[in-house]
């Protein structure tokens, strides 16, 4: 009775109640004003895109910090709530510590943390329920490991957004200097050479029978992305496509800029969470069953979605390029440029391509999170963890994807997404002709 009566606020020394709060209020501050004052910095530079997924990500971070918050109100209650026995033996992430084999170094979840205090306070609970031959349906230890588990998921996500917005800021930030040697090139003589030539370019990316046919087609722009998803020619030609549909009277605009204001749109959308995706993190913890390897297998699911997301992205490239060399096949055309179009896309919808990119990109973050929750509350020599093979496999995995689709897919995604109607309805930087010019 004394060690659980220890555990109470009415016997702990005021000075230390007062200075854990202290601290932990003045971590929370500091967070505080840190995100307000880059909210700050954002708007005097006119970053209005970005302050956006700014304000969404406070609001993921207080959505998961609400959902700590009723964890904590109702653990009581939930505490008290008892279920048979035989259920809480079914669908188990682990074996019974008795009956692991292969794990002779695993010890039970509890002794990483020596959480032995929480469990003889839950043991009121416990109490109330063995009394009717039943179990708790989560002990007090259980609360707490959820706790960590969404602390770890707030800090991945918004590790992993730090890095999508850094790698495709680079990314497009290489694309610079192609901008500006197209912006230089004077009027008359130079520019018809320089169109002469991009015409050349793309006759040979649409030439030959072979890369008519739809399954070569699509074996090339599989392998395209990862040595050289956007060339100079192929940017040029998707630039001068977008200047003569939509701002055939601003020869000088800069469609880099607009670019740069594309990738921030699209990432105020992917720092989201969509209902969708919380769906999927409790399925996945549902599926978590010892023997299935649900976290190996599901660790594949983001990299197949990617590519194939990617290699639709580069086919999109090769059809515009077939296209044009069609059109100039007919007379009166033989100056015609790539016309941009929502028929390209799945479904004539471009943005289906961003909620793929998006759901890719949180289930890898999950994906991540749970890795190192695990790692943190019950150690590396779990069972939940697997065999080293899985890990190591799961965690080059993650790697890949975390960078794959920052660095190349979401930036190939607001290239190529120019060429669809949503994207010029976005783009009003300068303004728009008559869609009659085409």
């Amino acid at each position: 009775m004394e060690t659980v009566e220890s555990i109470s606020l009415y016997y702990k020394p005021t000075w230390v109640v007062a200075a854990v709060c202290f601290v932990i209020i003045l971590i929370s501050l500091f967070a505080e004003r840190g995100l307000n004052h880059l909210g700050k910095c954002l708007t005097h530079s006119n970053q209005d895109a970005l302050f956006e997924a700014l304000q969404k990500l406070k609001a993921e971070l207080m959505l998961l910090g609400f959902i700590s918050l009723l964890l904590n109100v109702f653990q009581g209650l939930i505490s008290q709530i008892c279920i048979p026995s035989h259920f809480e033996s079914t669908m188990l992430p682990c074996k019974k510590h008795t009956e692991i084999k292969g794990h002779e170094n695993y010890s039970p979840p509890a002794i990483n943390n020596e959480r032995h205090l929480l469990s003889e306070k839950s043991g009121n609970f416990s109490d109330h329920c063995s009394l009717q031959g039943k179990v708790p349906l989560l002990s007090t230890e259980s609360f707490h490991e959820l706790h960590i588990l969404i602390f770890v998921v707030a800090i991945v996500h918004v590790v992993s957004c730090a890095v999508i917005l850094v790698l495709g800021r680079a990314r497009i930030r290489q694309w610079k200097p192609w901008e500006d040697s197209i912006s230089t090139v004077p009027a008359g003589p130079a520019k018809v050479t320089h169109r002469h030539h991009l015409n050349n370019v793309l006759k040979k990316l649409a030439w030959g029978y072979w890369r008519r046919a739809a399954v070569i087609s699509w074996i090339i722009s599989f392998f395209k992305q990862f040595y050289s998803s956007v060339t100079m020619s192929e940017y040029i030609a998707l630039r001068e496509g977008f200047i003569m549909t939509n701002c055939l009277s601003h020869q000088e605009f800069d469609f880099h800029k607009d670019m740069v204001e594309s990738l921030e749109r699209d990432f105020r959308h992917v720092v989201g969470i969509s209902w969708y995706q919380w769906l999927f993190a409790v399925v996945f913890l549902a599926l978590n069953v010892e023997g299935w390897h649900t976290y190996f297998w599901l660790s594949f699911l983001p990299i197949v979605l990617l590519l194939l997301v990617g290699a639709k992205l580069e086919h999109i490239i090769v059809r515009l390029a077939q296209d044009v060399d069609v059109m100039k096949k007919h007379p009166g055309q033989e100056s015609a440029w790539v016309r941009p179009s929502d028929e390209y896309f799945w479904f004539n919808r471009p943005r289906l391509l961003l909620d793929f990119i998006h759901f890719i990109l949180f289930q890898n973050a999950f994906e991540i999170a749970f890795f190192f929750w695990i790692l943190w509350t019950y150690g590396f020599h779990s069972c939940m963890m697997e065999k080293k093979g899985y890990i190591i496999t799961r965690l080059i995995i993650g790697v890949i994807v975390q960078v794959l689709c920052s660095y190349i897919t979401l930036p190939l995604y607001a290239l190529v997404t120019k060429m669809g109607t949503a994207s010029m309805a976005e783009s009003v930087s300068v303004p728009m002709q008559s869609p009659g010019i085409i």
